[in-house]
């Protein structure tokens, strides 16, 4: 880049480069393609982990193992200048240089102008953790500050097996006290809400912790919903030694269950979770909400392993949709799409629109034929619902990728990695079709470039 050969320009511009090395955030300035201009020392140490071979030269490339669509998002981005992407999360391994800390970075983007691009990012590692226990702690606060006429109180065996039962269970809940002995605890949940697996994780949270504690809907005897915050505790005098699963006598009382019908602080708990962790467009999680739904479950999985896999759908020539019939219109295919999302999958799988027109699943207990068979239903789905906007019929597809948790996936981003090879391999097969990942599949470089052909 070459700058007019005043000395007024000349100052202002070593400012401005003092400025970029000085900032105490990083800053990236690129080209449209992603080549880079200038970077500062925030930001290369931040990227430097990604580089394979310890060059920043593109940072579409450096961004590609944790971001793999943000070439994609920036290209489709039409205005001359604007917020591409503001403060997106981006969890990466910093591990790659023998450090296992995971690390958050925040990620906005702005278009300059018709040539350039500048990005921002700052490690938020730190500040995510303490959002997280602020969560947790208003949650644990609001439990006990919720009046002590609408609870119920029981007793769980290690196994978290109902043993004993006040005699609000009736008022509250509407169950019979003897009805509910050596029933698990899940008898309280919606069905599809919860799995044994994670039953088990919030009986070894409470060891591990000291309590465990939930809000969501509950189910009383006559089928009702009803907004509560569940709590569990280990009860004291119990054997500290026996923990949920362990061998031996399961029957004696090892924990406290307290139930809260906080039904009135069901909306504003409700509006404050959408506008952290919900996508505007679609209601679903966001990006956000869905690295820390997935990291909590892969956390959860290292301590009792059980299967878990990823879906990556995308939205077949979604450009040529907002090219023909509008953005509004494309907007209501997003919306459309996410709604089959929701109608397909379980309550406790984690959906989220994580850019675009790209949307994962997480599935926890899912073995990989029971996810491809999940992605196929709503493939066909749909394939067989076209979109009516103005009484204009849309029709779409959608293409996925299907990968599973194993040992040799160090963490969630390897999962990710694997899924989004599976999606591109079918989008280059043809689209409208589901893959799974096998080490053939190819990148997200060789998708690119056009190195595969669809079939």
């Amino acid at each position: 880049m070459s700058y007019p050969d005043s000395p007024e320009i000349s100052e202002e511009h070593e400012a401005l480069i003092h400025f970029l090395h000085l900032a105490p955030v990083g800053l990236v300035q690129a080209d449209l393609d992603g080549t880079i201009a200038m970077i500062n020392p925030i930001s290369a140490q931040l990227l430097l982990p990604l580089s394979r071979d310890g060059n920043l030269e593109n940072l579409f490339t450096a961004l590609e193992s944790v971001a793999p669509s943000l070439r994609h998002v920036c290209a489709e981005f039409s205005p001359s200048q604007g917020v591409i992407c503001d403060a997106m999360y981006i969890h990466f391994n910093a591990g790659l240089l023998g450090n296992s800390t995971q690390t958050i970075a925040s990620l906005t983007i702005v278009k300059l102008d018709k040539s350039r691009l500048m990005a921002v990012l700052s490690d938020v590692t730190l500040q995510v953790k303490r959002e997280r226990e602020l969560k947790q702690s208003g949650a644990w606060i609001n439990a006990i500050l919720t009046s002590i006429t609408d609870y119920t109180k029981l007793s769980l065996d290690r196994l978290g097996r109902i043993d004993a039962w006040n005699k609000s269970i009736g008022r509250v809940m509407g169950f019979e006290g003897e009805a509910l002995v050596g029933q698990p605890y899940s008898i309280f949940y919606p069905p599809e809400a919860t799995t044994p697996e994670h039953l088990t994780d919030r009986l070894r949270e409470a060891d591990e912790n000291g309590w465990s504690l939930d809000e969501g809907l509950r189910v009383r005897a006559d089928g009702s919903h009803f907004w509560s915050s569940a709590m569990i505790s280990p009860l004291r005098d119990r054997d500290p030694l026996l923990g949920a699963g362990s061998e031996g006598e399961s029957n004696d009382p090892a924990y406290s269950l307290i139930i809260r019908d906080i039904s009135d602080k069901q909306e504003a708990s409700e509006r404050q979770h959408k506008a952290t962790f919900c996508d505007y467009l679609t209601g679903l999680a966001n990006r956000r909400a869905f690295f820390e739904a997935a990291e909590l479950e892969l956390e959860r999985r290292k301590q009792s392993t059980r299967p878990t896999a990823m879906i990556m759908f995308d939205a077949d020539h979604f450009k040529t949709v907002n090219d023909r019939f509008g953005h509004p219109a494309g907007d209501a295919v997003l919306r459309h799409l996410a709604a089959a999302l929701s109608a397909t999958f379980r309550n406790f799988d984690v959906v989220a629109r994580i850019g675009g027109e790209e949307f994962a699943v997480l599935l926890p207990s899912t073995e990989l034929a029971a996810a491809v068979a999940a992605a196929n239903r709503l493939r066909t789905l749909v394939n067989a619902t076209p979109v009516v906007v103005d009484g204009e019929s849309i029709s779409y597809t959608v293409s996925a990728g299907v990968a599973a948790m194993d040992d040799s996936i160090s963490g969630l981003d390897g999962l990710m990695k694997r899924a989004d090879q599976a999606l591109y391999a079918a989008k280059a097969r043809g689209r409208n079709r589901v893959d799974c990942w096998t080490p053939d599949c190819p990148t997200y470089q060789e998708h690119q470039n056009g190195s595969i052909h669809s079939a």
